[in-house]
């Protein structure tokens, strides 16, 4: 502010005042409007205050002085973004009432807040308050403009009280503060958000300047109103919630079965104990089920916090919502159109016709408009106007149409396929299983020694393969074997325990080298196992072939249930609710990790509603049927670490890596040509360098850290209410120094980003052909029971056999509908490093840090291009091998293959 004191000193010569002097500015020198430039502390271009001076003659010659105005004028503009139906979307009542508010120029009270206090009181300003009246509208949005008189002195607006005069909420986009018509003078209040109706909640939403602050460091005129914003979005635990509010509080997974229904289709409950630990899920407050007080009541919509949900507004959200039309109405179609459930695929030409001619969908109202929705998937015929579910051929397919059918690609995709989390480093003979002998029968394998030698042909002693890490292996063993009898319960389905063993060629590929199945020991019957290996005669070449297939339903079921959902989405939404409910919006970590939680809850909900719920696409689709949830809430109190999560501490923890101070990012591999891991660390430095830029510049001392009372409070939650069931482990990080905070942020980052990247949108490209990966085996292996008839049908047709071994041809074209949505990019996709939000701009130090972020994932980019046009690199470049893309960070819209959206957004 300038100072009110503030004099010029009398100029030396008179003439200067002389309105004859040509070389004088009279008006310099008489009442003048001019003005003077403050630079605000939270952008770089400064506001234009004004006033004037003010000249008296005085006995000792003249005076100059300025006269402080009483009050500025500041004018805000308000954008607010139209939601889907524009002016029609609310006709009714409440609609008028809404028109005639902003006929009256009413549509918002805006209230400006000091970031100071009153020097005469020592108390808050009372705020600055104005209507918006409506100005202007286009087709995506409206502007509202209102004027504020406010008193000098005011000092710095460092919030805006927002109260929503319509009968139906509307979504803010921004509010621009500027004195005037001044350019120079705009400051951006960001929105992004769902202001509720008054007539809903009378409380008013609070919206702070983009500049952050750490608790200590919070302007002394919004210390109350920090805290009351966070405590506005906790919720008291009791209550269902309205689609309205914004409340992120904790509650367990009691909502997947459906009790009510029929006895068959009641869940447990996961999370809240120790046979079924589970992450928390956001509070929805429903009605218990009558036959289990434990459970939640199901509904058509699921309650999340009115800004996670942005599925009502124009170009967002575009493959939320096409998955849930592909969930709500195609997929019904589709089960209309196949009427036998059980009916397989006859041949292999069947399968190809998905792609030729695709499956004729039943004369339903509304289908066509699926048409423009997914045009990958539902065409019109030509000449008619029937539907038909047509689909692309997926890349894998399109490159070499035969690939799937070589064991050098079963091998090859472990490292480089849709689930590279789960190969591991065999450390020792004999493989011994860890479950309880009395109960599941003998746990030592019948891979062995000899076995690995005589596949080798010799190569090498197996302690040698093991010295020189040789051996790998994928190993479902113990996480299945205990559900085997229970899902053969189950119709349709099948389930074995399964082992698969590789070796490392010179080459640097792998080589399959057995596979063991294992049916355990039940009060009927002893234990079976039996080890299966591609040997050069009909019977062991086809036994091979159907081995494979149920450790790829194996694969498919642990990459869908445990890699993907358990370690991305179900683990992330923790991190959410306590970043809301812990971390302040002016927090700077809140801002940093904001983007990458963008949509995560909406898409969890969606999944709780139609993928992971009783009878849902999982049950439904995928071997261990409705065991599939309780399966990853097993493999969660088995596996799931915060520490491990990282990745070098994930590749580490494999046996994948080891480090080495020498090595590029500390990490010596395994095997070399590892092209997840490769393009994974470098995705994983740039995202560390980013954040310790970051963190380095809020947080100066390591005593900062442990002083920042949100900070340690969101820490704490995440431990202890997020993740609850594992608040006594000894593995959870200490949060004390810059370090812990850099590498706690740069994990939760990975995992929103690089890590769902990996596993998500390579889905339809190698899965799309579903014998790939066959997310099913429905038949056990003929050999089990050689008196069967099965057997006899294995052994004059085995062809038949691997056909009704694969999905039915409902579960396979139900799966490919819902994996070719789930694949796509949305034209909205916000990439990692893309897109700085505004608070980061603001800061120059943090805008630099971001440009260099920008730059070192443009750099690898090329990398990648290089890399997968290597002739070295045998895993990821060759003849038909689709390149290794997943971890390229951009792409444009659709089924690309690549692409690092900053959240799990679909």
């Amino acid at each position: 502010m300038l100072n009110p004191t503030l004099s010029l000193t009398q100029p030396k010569s008179p003439s200067l005042l002389s309105r004859s002097n040509p070389s004088a500015t009279s008006s310099l020198w008489t009442p003048l409007a001019t003005s003077h430039c403050i630079v605000p502390s939270n952008r770089s271009r400064p506001a234009r205050l004004s006033y004037k001076v003010k000249c008296e003659k005085e006995s000792a010659g003249y005076n100059l002085s300025v006269v402080t105005p009483t009050e500025v004028t500041l004018k805000a503009i308000v954008t607010v973004q139209m939601t889907i139906g524009g002016v029609f979307a609310h006709l009714g009542l409440e609609r008028g009432l809404d028109d005639i508010t902003d006929l009256l120029g009413k549509t918002l009270l805006l209230e400006l807040v000091s970031a100071e206090l009153d020097p005469k009181t020592g108390e808050e300003w009372k705020p600055v308050s104005a209507y918006a009246h409506k100005e202007s509208q286009d087709s995506d949005e409206v502007k509202y403009e209102a004027s504020f008189k406010v008193p000098t002195g005011f000092g710095e607006v460092g919030a805006i009280l927002v109260e929503n005069e319509h009968h139906k909420e509307m979504f803010l986009k921004n509010i621009v503060l500027l004195n005037s018509n001044d350019e120079a003078s705009k400051i951006t209040f960001v929105c992004e958000s769902w202001v509720h109706s008054k007539f809903d909640n009378p409380e008013k939403r609070i919206f702070f300047s983009a500049k952050s602050y750490l608790p200590s460091q919070t302007p002394k005129g919004l210390v109350r109103l920090r805290g009351k914003d966070l405590e506005s979005v906790r919720g008291d635990g009791t209550g269902e919630r309205k689609s309205f509010e914004r409340i992120y509080d904790y509650d367990v997974y009691n909502d997947l079965g459906n009790p009510d229904s029929n006895e068959d289709m009641a869940r447990p409950v996961l999370g809240g104990s120790k046979e079924f630990p589970y992450p928390r899920r956001c509070r929805t407050g429903r009605p218990r089920t009558k036959k289990d007080p434990h459970s939640e009541q199901r509904s058509s919509s699921i309650y999340i916090p009115r800004d996670e949900a942005f599925s009502e507004v124009k170009n967002m959200t575009f493959s939320v919502k096409t998955l849930r039309s592909v969930l709500h109405a195609v997929v019904p179609s589709i089960e209309t159109a196949i009427y036998d459930t059980k009916l397989g695929f006859p041949y292999f030409t069947a399968i190809d016709s998905l792609y030729d001619e695709g499956v004729k969908l039943p004369q339903q109202e509304g289908l066509s408009f699926f048409r423009t929705l997914v045009p990958r998937i539902i065409k019109a015929l030509r000449d008619t106007t029937e539907n038909v579910l047509l689909f692309e051929t997926p890349e894998m397919i399109d490159r070499d149409k035969f690939s799937w059918f070589r064991d050098e690609e079963f091998s090859r995709q472990t490292l480089a396929g849709i689930n590279p989390y789960a190969i591991k480093l065999l450390t020792e003979l004999p493989i011994v299983s860890k479950l309880d002998p009395e109960i599941y029968g003998p746990p030592e394998s019948l891979i062995t020694a000899e076995l690995i030698e005589r596949e080798i042909k010799g190569a090498m002693t197996a302690q040698e393969a093991i010295k020189q890490k040789k051996l790998f292996i994928l190993d479902y063993h113990d996480l299945l074997l205990p559900y085997v009898h229970k899902v053969r319960e189950l119709e349709n389905t099948t389930l074995y325990a399964s082992r698969t063993v590789f070796f490392l060629t010179h080459e640097g590929t792998l080589m399959p080298i057995a596979i063991e199945l294992t049916r355990p020991a039940s009060p009927t019957k002893p234990q079976w196992k039996q080890v299966f290996t591609d040997n050069w005669d009909a019977t062991a070449a086809w036994l091979w072939k159907l081995a494979k297939v149920h450790v790829c339903a194996h694969d498919s079921g642990y990459h869908q249930l445990v890699s993907h959902w358990l370690r991305t989405h179900c683990c992330i939404e923790p991190y959410v609710i306590a970043s809301h409910r812990q971390l302040s919006a002016m927090h700077p970590i809140y801002r940093l990790l904001h983007p990458h939680f963008r949509y995560t809850m909406e898409i969890n909900a969606l999944a709780r509603e139609y993928l992971i719920s009783g009878g849902g696409i999982i049950e439904s689709a995928f071997s261990p049927g409705k065991y599939s949830i309780e399966i990853s809430s097993v493999a969660y109190g088995l596996e799931w670490q915060f520490d491990m999560e990282a990745l070098p501490a994930d590749l580490i923890r494999r046996g994948m890596a080891e480090e080495d101070p020498t090595a590029k990012h500390g990490l010596k591999l395994a095997i070399e040509d590892y092209p997840f891991a490769n393009d994974g660390l470098l995705i994983w430095d740039s995202i560390k360098q980013w954040v310790t830029d970051y963190v380095n510049r809020y947080y100066e001392k390591p005593n900062d850290v442990l002083q920042d009372s949100e900070l340690q409070e969101w820490w704490l939650e995440i431990r202890t209410k997020g993740h609850g069931d594992k608040k006594d482990e000894p593995w959870w990080p200490k949060l004390e120094t810059q370090a812990d905070l850099i590498h706690i942020l740069t994990t939760i980052i990975w995992v929103c980003s690089g890590h769902h990247a990996a596993v998500n949108f390579g889905q339809y490209h190698f899965a799309g052909y579903f014998p790939n990966r066959p997310t099913i085996a429905r038949t056990n292996m003929p050999v089990e029971d050689t008196e069967l008839e099965s057997f006899k049908k294995f052994w004059n047709k085995p062809e038949d056999a691997l056909m009704q071994c694969f999905p039915s041809q409902i579960q396979a074209t139900v799966v490919m509908s819902v994996l070719d949505i789930l694949s796509s990019h949305s034209p909205d996709e916000e990439y990692i490093s893309e897109k700085p939000e505004l608070s980061w701009k603001a800061d120059p130090v943090i805008n630099a840090a971001f440009e260099r972020f920008n730059g070192r994932m443009r750099e690898i980019e090329g990398i990648i291009d290089a890399r997968n046009s290597d002739t070295k690199l045998l895993n990821r470049c060759g003849a038909g091998i689709v390149p290794y893309e997943l971890l390229k960070p951009f792409s444009g819209p659709g089924v690309t293959g690549k692409g690092i959206p900053n959240s799990v957004s679909i």
